[in-house]
């Protein structure tokens, strides 16, 4: 029968070999660059998410950039807490609401061309470290915006800078560009249940 002085020689044994394997991958990257992140999927969280790592970045010092495309101008509480933080994060809400609620495909094309044209004066401003452009992948599912264009710009962004993109049914061209996609996957919501959407949980 082991004792728990065997146990634990085996367990830091298990844990040495494991520390050696992960600092060995560690040490073998080395390529620093700005990245394009992806969030997109059915699932609840990818603004959640991209406002989680631009609060990192914000952390770390970075000024940052947020333009949201399709959402109106409800002051959200993300947003209210990221304005203390004062010019070292940019806030652009160009939307005017979903395009199921403003039921006018030309006002969500201008809206979207708004957003994009403030989204490239970010990406030109060289003390701008990450930008989150919110909800950009349902400007582009709704051809809003043109796929090629947006990429190209993106692909074409400063090696330093990082942008983060979200919105569900990502296309495959701005999966394809990303150094990351995370999908969200469904597995089970309140709103299912008749829970209506609550303040400092969804908005």
């Amino acid at each position: 029968m082991a004792t728990d002085t065997d146990e634990d020689l085996r367990h830091k044994a298990k844990m040495a070999n494991r520390k050696a394997i992960q600092d060995a991958e560690v040490a073998g990257k080395t390529l620093e660059k700005g990245l394009l992140i992806v969030h997109t999927g059915k699932g609840k969280g990818k603004s959640t998410a991209a406002f989680g790592l631009l609060l990192r970045a914000v952390g770390r010092g970075f000024r940052c950039g947020v333009v949201q495309f399709g959402k109106g101008a409800w002051q959200s509480g993300e947003r209210t807490a990221i304005e203390r933080f004062g010019d070292q994060v940019q806030w652009h809400t160009l939307g005017e609401g979903f395009t199921w609620e403003t039921q006018d495909r030309t006002r969500d094309v201008e809206a979207a061309r708004r957003a994009w044209a403030k989204t490239l004066e970010l990406m030109a401003d060289p003390s701008i470290r990450l930008i989150v452009l919110d909800e950009l992948n349902i400007a582009l599912r709704y051809d809003h915006l043109e796929i090629g264009e947006v990429v190209a710009a993106l692909k074409g962004r400063r090696p330093d800078l990082h942008v983060v993109v979200t919105g569900r049914n990502a296309k495959a061209e701005m999966t394809d560009a990303a150094d990351l996609v995370t999908e969200m996957t469904l597995v089970k919501h309140h709103f299912a249940s008749g829970v209506k959407a609550q303040e400092g949980i969804e908005f």
